[in-house]
């Protein structure tokens, strides 16, 4: 489809996308984020299309954000999530229906209306976790790290994260990795939930799976969709608002400000106390 994400359409209907920036392991940037939404609302409107497989090339699924924007927001740039593109804008603004660009970036393989398989390898950390998470089914390697890293730079998970995790895994699992940001491995995310099942080759047996799909009414196929988005959909509008609110007020905070320079100077982080809530 452009640079950022190579799309490969098969005669059956399967179209396999991924994400080709395999020098950065994938990482999120501006381009990429918009990549992403623009391939998922190409799919939305595609009749043709029977089911969708996600990847990434390279060595990794998807590292998370790109560390140059991490950056940027160390020097007050300001904005959205990385400062420009789609996604700079007021992270209060709902530009998707009831997601803002950032959160639609994993939203938006739930609004695809055949089944989304992601093919999980190497590392899918931070918001790289969070678009594998928006997919419907997760094929993960042997040996995969996960982490719903953004505690790491004195943020939360605000690419939809809030809505996702809480339909895979216990509240309190949830919680412990969103507190530590721990890395966690493919095998362990199968046991929380994370992870529909380990695949030694994710990535051939999402395309076989998608072929199964493919061989299936459409009809039933987009329905059962349909319907299992109607089941997990209750009060999402209000979390993924909540999700901005949060995140919003962290970026450009003194501790969230730290939590980044800390990093790039490879230093243990000295953060001040936060003050009373009035």
């Amino acid at each position: 489809m452009n640079e950022r994400i190579e799309s490969i359409r098969h005669a059956d209907g399967v179209v396999e996308l991924h994400l080709a920036r395999a020098d950065k392991m994938n990482a999120l940037d501006p381009a990429m984020f918009d990549a992403l939404i623009d391939a998922g609302t190409r799919l939305c409107n595609d009749a043709s299309v029977r089911a969708v497989v996600l990847a990434g090339r390279g060595k990794a699924f998807c590292a998370g954000l790109d560390m140059q924007s991490f950056e940027r927001m160390g020097q007050g740039s300001g904005g959205g999530v990385v400062g420009s593109g789609s996604v700079g804008k007021d992270l209060l603004e709902r530009t998707h229906g009831i997601s803002n660009a950032a959160q639609q970036v994993a939203m938006v393989w739930r609004e695809v209306p055949v089944p989304v398989i992601a093919a999980v390898h190497g590392v899918a950390f931070g918001g790289g976790l969070q678009v594998a998470l928006g997919a419907d089914v997760r094929l993960v390697a042997p040996g995969t790290k996960l982490s719903v890293m953004e505690i790491k730079w004195g943020l939360v998970p605000d690419m939809a994260g809030m809505v996702l995790m809480r339909e895979l895994a216990r509240n309190d699992v949830v919680r412990e990795l969103t507190f530590t940001g721990r890395i966690f491995s493919g095998e362990e995310a199968v046991a929380i939930g994370f992870a529909t099942r380990l695949a030694t080759d994710p990535l051939a047996e999402a395309l076989e799976m998608a072929r199964e799909i493919a061989q299936k009414s459409p009809d039933a196929i987009r329905a059962g969709k349909r319907l299992l988005n109607a089941a997990m959909g209750h009060s999402a509008a209000d979390l993924l608002l909540a999700e901005s609110v949060e995140q919003k007020a962290l970026m450009g905070s003194a501790n969230q400000t730290e939590a980044v320079r800390a990093n790039m100077e490879k230093r243990a982080p000295r953060f001040s106390d936060p003050q009373p809530a009035r």
